[in-house]
C-alpha cells in the first residue's frame, strides 16, 4: 500500500473510533488551519464581548419570553446566527443554536475531518455554553416517519444541485455527471433532518430562525418545521444594508408581498415616496449607487434609446420585444415554473416561437449577473435553440455595456421570467408578459399566463395590437408597488450579511 493510501487507511480508522478525533484535536494547537474545514477566529475574538453585551441587556430587559431555535451553516451563517441567538438572548428569550460543521454544501467530508472540525467548533463555540443552548446537526438523530418526508428530501436536494450547478437540467444517471452531488446533498439534507426531528418534536420551541429557508440544509430543516407546524421565520438580505426580508411560516425568497400589497397598495403615494422612487429609479437607470443600496444595477451609463437602436441596427418601424432573462439556478428563479419545466426551457421556447414571427424584434437580453458563473449561460441557451439566429433577433451578452434601461425604451412589449426588470418595464409603460412566479405577478399591471398555449397567444395578440402602451393606471399601479417592494417590504436591521463585521 502507498504511503497516501496509509494515510487514508488510518485517518479512517481514526474517524470510525469514537472519542479519538476529539482527543486529538483537544491536543491541536488552538491556531492552524482545520484541513477540510474553517476558522472562527474572528468570531472567537468577538464573543467575550458579545456575550456580556447580551448578558447586560438582559438583567436591564424584560417583557415575553419564547423558546426559539437559530439554525446555521456554512462560516458567515454561523457568525450572523450567534450574533443574532445573542441578541435574542438579550431580550429576554430562550435561545438554542442549532449548526452544521460543514465547510462548503458541495465538497465530500470524510469522517475524520467531519469529526475535527465539529470538535474544533465545540471548542470554539463552548463560551456559550449556559447562555445558548449548543446542537451540532452532523451527529445522531433519527429519520422521522412524516408522511412524504422521503419526497421532501428528494426534491429539496435536486433543488440544491440545481442551485449549486446553475443549471436545470441535471444528469443523476447513475455516473452521471450530477449523481454524486445528488447523493451528497440528500445525505446533508437526510442528517440534518434526522438530527432536528428530536429538537423540533419535543423541544415545545415557539419559532425556528432559519436563514433563507429555500435551499440546503436551511430548505429541508424549513420543510421539517412546516410538517411538524413549529412556526418558522426565514430571513435573508437584499440589495439594501440596514435592512432584511423577513416571513414567517414560508419560504423569504418567495418574496410573498401579498399581505403588504393589500394593506397598501390602494394607498396612493405621497409625493416624499414619489420622490424618492424617482430618485432610486434615476440611480438604477444610471448605474449609480443610491441611498442604502450597496450594489449599482449598470454596468454601462445610458447612451441614449437612440444610440442604442443604431448600434444594435433595429428597425424602428418593426415593434422591439425585450426579453430578460434571469440567472440560471439562482435561488430567486429555481422552482418557480408554471407551464415551463423552468427559466432556461422557458427561454427555449420563447426564442423559437419568436424566430417565427419576423413581423417583431425580438432582443434578448442576459442577465449581467451570468458574469460572476453560470453552469448553463442563456448566450448557449439560445445559440443552442437558434443555431442561426434570424436577422430579427439580437443577443446580448452579459458583459454588453448596454444598458437595460435604453432597451427598456425602445421596447414595444416585455417578456420576463422572475426579473425585477419586468416590473420597471410596466413602470415604464411597456406591456409585459409574466411566465414565472415572481412577487410582481397577479398585482394587476402584467399579464400572467397560466399555459403555454395562453402564453403564446397573448404575445400574438399584443403584436397583432401593435404593442401599444400599458393603460396610465397601470403604469401608476406598478410605481405604486415598486415603492411597497423596495421600500416597505425590508424590514430594517442593522446588520447586513455581505458588511456584517462591519455593521456589527
Amino acid at each position: 500500500m502507498s504511503a497516501g493510501g496509509v494515510k487514508r487507511w488510518a485517518k479512517e480508522l481514526v474517524g470510525c473510533t469514537p472519542w479519538a478525533v476529539e482527543v486529538l484535536e483537544a491536543l491541536r494547537p488552538a491556531r492552524g488551519q482545520i484541513p477540510g474545514g474553517y476558522r472562527v477566529d474572528e468570531l472567537q475574538a468577538a464573543l467575550p464581548a458579545w456575550i456580556r453585551a447580551a448578558q447586560q441587556a438582559r438583567r436591564q430587559g424584560g417583557g415575553t419570553s419564547r423558546r426559539i431555535l437559530v439554525v446555521a451553516s456554512l462560516r458567515w451563517w454561523l457568525e450572523y446566527s450567534v450574533a443574532l441567538g445573542l441578541y435574542l438572548h438579550g431580550l429576554g428569550h430562550q435561545v438554542d443554536l442549532a449548526y452544521l460543521p460543514y465547510r462548503t454544501w458541495f465538497d465530500p467530508l470524510g469522517a475524520f475531518e467531519a469529526r475535527r472540525q465539529s470538535a474544533y467548533l465545540r471548542r470554539a463555540l463552548a463560551p456559550l455554553r449556559g447562555v445558548l443552548g449548543l446542537f451540532d446537526l452532523s451527529r445522531g438523530g433519527r429519520m422521522p416517519r412524516l408522511a412524504d418526508m422521503e419526497g421532501e428530501l428528494h426534491a429539496q436536494s435536486l433543488l440544491d444541485v440545481q442551485y449549486t450547478q446553475q443549471r436545470e437540467s441535471l444528469d443523476l444517471t447513475p455516473g452521471g455527471e450530477d449523481q454524486a452531488l445528488y447523493l451528497l446533498r440528500r445525505a446533508r439534507n437526510g442528517q440534518a433532518v434526522a438530527a432536528a426531528y428530536g429538537l423540533l418534536a419535543t423541544g415545545g420551541y415557539d419559532a425556528v430562525v432559519i436563514p433563507n429557508g429555500s435551499v440546503l440544509e436551511f430548505g429541508a430543516l424549513f420543510r421539517l418545521a412546516r410538517r411538524l407546524r413549529v412556526r418558522t421565520v426565514t430571513y435573508e438580505f437584499g440589495e439594501q444594508r440596514e435592512r432584511m426580508w423577513l416571513a414567517q411560516d414560508e419560504e423569504v425568497m418567495r418574496l410573498n408581498t401579498e399581505p403588504l400589497w393589500q394593506a397598501r397598495g390602494g394607498q396612493p403615494l405621497t409625493e416624499a415616496e414619489w420622490q424618492a422612487l424617482r430618485e432610486l429609479y434615476a440611480a438604477r437607470r444610471g448605474g449609480r449607487l443610491y441611498a442604502n443600496f450597496a450594489r449599482q444595477w449598470q454596468a454601462g451609463e445610458s447612451q441614449g434609446a437612440a444610440q442604442v437602436r443604431r448600434e444594435l441596427g433595429l428597425d424602428p418601424a418593426r415593434p422591439m420585444i425585450l426579453l430578460c432573462t434571469n440567472v440560471v439556478g439562482d435561488s430567486l428563479a429555481l422552482d418557480r415554473q408554471i407551464f415551463t419545466a423552468g427559466m432556461a426551457d422557458w427561454l427555449e421556447k420563447t426564442v423559437r416561437f419568436l424566430a417565427d414571427h419576423p413581423e417583431a424584434q425580438l432582443v434578448v437580453r442576459v442577465h449581467p449577473g451570468e458574469l460572476l458563473g453560470a453552469g448553463h449561460p442563456s448566450v448557449d441557451i439560445v445559440r443552442g435553440s437558434l443555431p442561426q439566429l434570424p436577422d430579427h433577433v439580437r443577443l446580448i451578452s452579459p458583459e454588453s455595456p448596454i444598458n437595460t434601461y435604453d432597451l427598456i425604451e425602445l421596447a414595444s412589449l416585455g417578456l420576463v421570467y422572475t426579473t425585477t426588470v419586468g416590473m420597471e418595464m410596466a413602470m415604464n409603460g411597456v406591456p409585459v408578459v409574466v411566465s414565472g412566479r415572481t412577487h410582481y405577478r397577479g398585482k394587476g399591471f402584467t399579464h400572467d399566463p397560466q399555459t403555454l398555449e395562453e402564453y403564446f397567444a397573448t404575445i400574438e395578440r399584443l403584436l397583432r395590437d401593435g404593442g401599444g402602451r400599458l393603460p396610465h393606471e397601470q403604469s401608476q399601479l406598478a410605481w405604486r408597488y415598486a415603492h411597497r417592494f423596495f421600500f416597505e417590504y425590508p424590514f430594517p436591521f442593522p446588520w447586513h450579511l455581505l458588511f456584517f463585521w462591519e455593521d456589527i
